[in-house]
C-alpha cells in the first residue's frame, strides 16, 4: 500500500501524457480488429478470423517494404492482403454455408503456417536492413497542447487512421443507407431481402471490409511498432479486439473505448514497476488477457449481438 500511495504522489502531468499516449497508440491494433468486427458482425458474420487477418497483413505489409523500401506500399499491401483473406472466409462461411467459427479457425491457422514458413524462407536469414517505421506526426499548434497534445497529435499514420476510422465506421454503420442495410441483414436477412436488398453482396463487402481494417491492424506490428516481422507478432490481439467488440457492444465507440480499457491495464502494470512498485513480469504478461476474460465473463448475457450474427443465410 506504501509503494502505491508513493506512486500516486509522484505521478506528474508527463507522466499523465505519456501514459495517455501509450495507451492510445497501444490500443491501435485492438481498435482496428474490433471496427472490423463490427462491420462484419452487423452483417451477420462472425469474423473469428481477426487474428489471421491481422498476422497475415503484418507479413505482406512489412515483405513488401521491405522489397520495395517503401513503408507506404507495405501499408497498402497490408490492407489489400487482410481483404483477400478476409475473401476467404466469406467465401467459405457466405456461398458455401460453413460454420463460422470453423472457416475463422481454419483461416488463422492457415495464416500461422504460411506466414511462418515465408518467414523462415526469407526473411530470417537475411541481413539486409528492414524497411523502418511509419514516422511520428507532429500536428501543428495542437501538438504543442499540455498532455492531450502529446496523447492525440503526436502519433504516427495508423493511430492517426485509426481514431478517423472510429468516427467513419460509426457515421456508415448507424447514419447511411449501407449501415442500414447491413444492420438490417445482420437481424433479420429474410425481410431485407423481401425489401430488395442482396444479402450476400452486404454481407460479402462488409466480411471484406473488415479484412481491410484488420490487414491496416496488422500493419500496426510490423511498420509502426518495431519495423520488422516475427512469427505470431500480433500476440492474440485479434482475439482481444473482438472482446473488446463483444464488450463494446458492437458499437465502434464502444469497441474504441473497451480496447482502451484493456491496454490501460497493461500501461498501469507498467507504470507501476517504474515507480518502483514491485510486481512479477509474468503477471504483468497475463493482465490483459485476464482483464478480456473477466470483462467478456461479465458481458455474457448483457451485449446483445444482432440476431442473425453467425447464422448462415440460404435464399428461400
Amino acid at each position: 500500500m506504501h509503494d502505491l500511495a508513493l506512486m500516486v504522489v509522484n505521478i506528474r502531468a508527463s507522466d499523465i501524457a505519456v501514459f495517455g499516449s501509450q495507451t492510445l497508440v497501444t490500443a491501435t491494433p485492438l481498435t482496428l480488429a474490433a471496427l472490423g468486427g463490427v462491420m462484419a458482425e452487423r452483417s451477420g458474420v462472425v469474423n473469428i478470423a481477426l487474428e489471421g487477418i491481422m498476422l497475415t497483413g503484418a507479413f505482406v505489409g512489412f515483405l513488401v517494404a521491405f522489397v520495395t523500401h517503401n513503408l507506404w506500399l507495405g501499408l497498402i499491401a497490408a490492407v489489400l492482403a487482410g481483404m483477400l483473406i478476409a475473401s476467404i472466409h466469406a467465401i467459405l462461411a457466405i456461398s458455401f454455408f460453413v460454420d463460422q467459427i470453423v472457416s475463422g479457425t481454419v483461416v488463422n491457422i492457415l495464416a500461422v503456417g504460411i506466414t511462418g514458413v515465408f518467414y523462415r524462407t526469407f526473411l530470417e536469414t537475411q541481413s539486409v536492413a528492414g524497411p523502418g517505421t511509419l514516422p511520428v506526426w507532429h500536428v501543428p499548434v495542437l501538438g504543442d497542447l499540455p498532455v492531450i497534445g502529446q496523447i492525440l497529435f503526436q502519433n504516427a499514420f495508423v493511430t492517426y487512421a485509426m481514431l478517423a476510422l472510429v468516427v467513419i465506421v460509426y457515421l456508415v454503420i448507424f447514419h447511411t443507407t449501407w449501415g442500414l442495410r447491413t444492420r438490417a441483414c445482420g437481424e433479420h436477412p429474410q425481410a431485407a431481402e423481401t425489401a430488395g436488398i442482396n444479402v450476400y453482396f452486404v454481407r460479402y463487402l462488409n466480411v471484406i471490409f473488415s479484412g481491410g481494417l484488420a490487414g491496416l491492424g496488422g500493419a500496426y506490428f510490423s511498420l509502426q511498432q518495431i519495423g520488422n516481422f516475427l512469427p505470431n507478432i500480433t500476440g492474440g490481439r485479434g482475439f482481444i479486439g473482438l472482446a473488446a467488440m463483444i464488450f463494446g457492444r458492437w458499437n465502434p465507440f464502444g469497441a474504441f473505448g473497451a480496447s482502451l480499457l484493456f491496454t490501460a491495464s497493461d500501461q498501469v502494470a507498467s507504470r507501476a514497476i517504474a515507480f518502483g512498485v514491485q510486481i512479477q513480469p509474468q503477471f504483468l504478461g497475463m493482465l490483459p488477457y485476464l482483464l478480456t476474460i473477466v470483462v467478456v465473463a461479465g458481458a455474457v448475457g448483457r451485449a446483445v449481438a444482432p440476431a442473425a450474427d453467425g447464422k448462415p443465410y440460404r435464399k428461400s
